[in-house]
């Protein structure tokens, strides 16, 4: 009999200085459908992958409120499977993006729209705080060419008023990495590194 090899054996790296977290977590963008533009998922599928990665070592789970398709939702369905959380899971997630017409994540919200984001990703996981959230620049386009610090500030206030934890960019070149920097703690940057590109 061979022993299970977890997210574990990943090894582990400290958040912010204060929380380890396996280097492998679960992303819950393709909970929902296979593509932003795909047929939805079946959720019981999404409940049961959730709770293997969990089994499996997984302490963190990346995840975002326009992660949806029709009426399944990634944030819904990490509620549904894992709550209530166990103390060691991290959920990080990400806003910015909205969804155009044709259902993209195409638009970006306002530094006025954020802290209605981050609350809906409070309620739609059932929690108090968010230990990790990502301002995510550009919507679906390359990083860089914009200032991120009015938005970035909107969620820097959001910590300070004890919703957030951590703060995190992703798809930002290194100017707008250095401009969040200058407004409050950067803990992690997301930003599109696999085989594929």
């Amino acid at each position: 009999m061979t022993a299970q090899i977890t997210a574990a054996a990943s090894g582990q790296f400290m958040l912010g200085g204060d929380r380890p977290v396996n280097r492998l977590g679960f992303g819950a963008m393709r909970l929902p459908a296979g593509t932003f533009s795909g047929p939805a998922r079946d959720p019981q599928t999404g409940i049961a992958v959730l709770r293997q990665a969990v089994e499996a070592g997984v302490d963190h789970i990346d995840t975002a409120g326009f992660y949806e398709r029709d009426d399944v939702r990634a944030n819904e369905l990490i509620h549904k499977a894992l709550a209530p959380y166990a103390a060691e899971l991290l959920i990080a997630t990400k806003v910015g993006p909205l969804r155009g017409p044709d259902g993209m994540p195409t638009r970006q919200a306002g530094p006025e729209q954020l802290r209605d984001l981050v609350t809906e990703d409070l309620r739609a996981l059932g929690l108090d705080r968010l230990e990790l959230v990502y301002l995510r620049v550009g919507g679906m386009s390359e990083p860089g060419g914009e200032s991120v610090a009015d938005r970035f500030a909107a969620l820097a206030q959001l910590r300070e008023e004890g919703l957030i934890r951590h703060l995190g960019v992703s798809n930002v070149d290194v100017a707008q990495l250095d401009e969040a920097r200058s407004i409050a703690p950067v803990v992690a940057v997301q930003n599109q590194y696999h085989v594929h590109r």
